[in-house]
């Protein structure tokens, strides 16, 4: 898969985009996802949950999937706001929910800490797709 002529600037916005919406969509959801996930407050900070360094990997986490969007994009051809969308949620059904669910089923978490993790990705991913569709790869 060749990557020649990525936009990276959308990259960049995109992965700044879909990181910021984390902020937001966690912020909000804080309290039903710790519950979701079985997690209290005492542990986000005694394991370290909170610590600035698991920023950094979401930081970069996004940042390559960004990066790995644009070029899936440019290799599908429909360069714009609606192929960006389209792809960016067709990846996310095949390959971030269905992981999701498999992995919370494991984990013995219920249903509702995939639609807390699930929507965010959802939402991450659009917002990627729309900004490198409307910008080009």
């Amino acid at each position: 898969m060749a990557f020649t002529g990525i936009n990276y600037l959308a990259v960049l916005i995109a992965a700044a985009a879909s990181f910021a919406s984390g902020a937001a969509w966690y912020g909000v959801l804080a309290k039903p996802w710790m519950a979701a996930a079985k997690v209290s407050e005492s542990d986000l900070q005694s394991e370290g949950l909170a610590a600035k360094s698991i920023y950094l990997v979401a930081a970069v986490c996004q940042l390559l999937m960004a990066f790995l969007l644009a070029g899936v994009i440019g290799h599908l051809g429909r360069i714009d706001i609606a192929g960006g969308l389209t792809t960016a949620f067709f990846l996310w059904l095949g390959f971030v929910a269905t992981s999701m669910c498999v992995n919370h089923r494991f984990q013995g978490r219920g249903w509702n800490l995939t639609a807390i993790d699930g929507g965010y990705w959802l939402v991450a991913m659009l917002i990627q797709g729309a900004i490198i569709g409307a910008m080009g790869v």
